[in-house]
């Protein structure tokens, strides 16, 4: 999949994804002892750092959170255009482009650390030759690989502690909202991108989540080899879902109330019988510290029915 399919960040994981493929996978050559290690030298994957950063450039949303979940806020002195969460990197008022970056606007705030999500070029390369260290934070597959980002992010910073605590309280909130939800038989599910009926298959990672409660998915199978099909109306309508989840609130605008009003729509059972979830397109595409939200969200809805 190589276009951009939605507006705005929302979608843009989709072209990330893409772009990162199975590389999304941590670093296989992260040490446990690097990991766990808060002094300064550290490595994590390929990047020694001498010392522990000050100034931390973050091109990337999900990084962007994570940093500031682990206790470097601080440490962060911009942040891209997309970074809207939380409020203390908004209140950087630096929209820098994690997608076309701007080598001297990102070399002028002097960073001794930048964290990318992908590399559009040759952004590594370039700040490389500036001395500038750079820290690929590629799209994590499945949720240990969150958790492994995470602790990764703290030894980079220096704040291992905080990494090591937001992880358990990640794990047991998420344990929490799968224990506290009994699913009778395997619902199914349309998960909506966008408002043209992109999807997403259960391999991909919040198919993986969704999977986690037992439900089944109607676009897995609906084109192979592609793990976010653009479904058509009436393979959707056809299907006629116990459930649909719209992560397409933000950018598209979607709502109960819209889907209901589509043609054809208003009968189906999820429509009836208002199970029709309306999530946070953020939440739902950054798969990071707030993905606790995404899964407690999901838990709620099946609560709910």
């Amino acid at each position: 999949m190589k276009k951009l399919f939605r507006v705005g960040f929302a979608g843009l994981f989709l072209l990330v994804a893409a772009a990162c493929g199975s590389s999304g996978e941590m670093a296989e050559s992260t040490t446990t002892e690097a990991v766990a290690e808060a002094s300064f030298p550290v490595t994590v994957g390929e990047l020694t750092l001498e010392a522990q950063p000050e100034r931390i450039v973050s091109l990337s949303p999900t990084a962007t959170e994570m940093l500031y979940a682990i206790g470097a806020g601080s440490q962060v002195v911009a942040v891209d255009e997309y970074s809207n969460y939380p409020q203390e990197a908004v209140d950087l008022g630096t929209p820098l482009s994690g997608f076309e970056p701007n080598i001297e606007a990102i070399s002028g705030y002097e960073p001794d650390l930048v964290i990318i999500s992908y590399d559009p070029g040759s952004l590594v390369e370039q700040l490389g030759s500036l001395g500038i260290p750079v820290f690929t934070a590629n799209a994590a597959m499945n949720l240990d690989g969150v958790y492994e980002q995470i602790t990764q992010f703290g030894a980079l910073t220096g704040q291992a502690s905080g990494a090591a605590s937001l992880v358990e309280q990640m794990r047991a909130d998420i344990d929490a909202a799968i224990a506290g939800v009994t699913v009778e038989g395997s619902p199914t599910y349309y998960y909506e991108l966008d408002n043209t009926y992109y999807s997403v298959t259960s391999n991909t990672f919040v198919g993986q989540i969704f999977s986690l409660f037992g439900l089944s998915n109607i676009a897995d199978g609906v084109e192979a080899g592609n793990d976010y099909p653009q479904l058509s109306a009436e393979v959707i309508v056809s299907a006629d879902p116990d459930f649909i989840f719209l992560a397409d609130t933000k950018c598209c605008g979607q709502t109960a109330e819209t889907v209901a009003a589509r043609d054809g729509w208003g009968t189906m059972k999820a429509v009836t019988s208002g199970k029709v979830i309306e999530l946070d397109d953020d939440v739902a595409s950054r798969w990071g510290p707030r993905v606790v939200e995404l899964v407690q969200s999901i838990a709620s809805a099946l609560s709910a029915g």
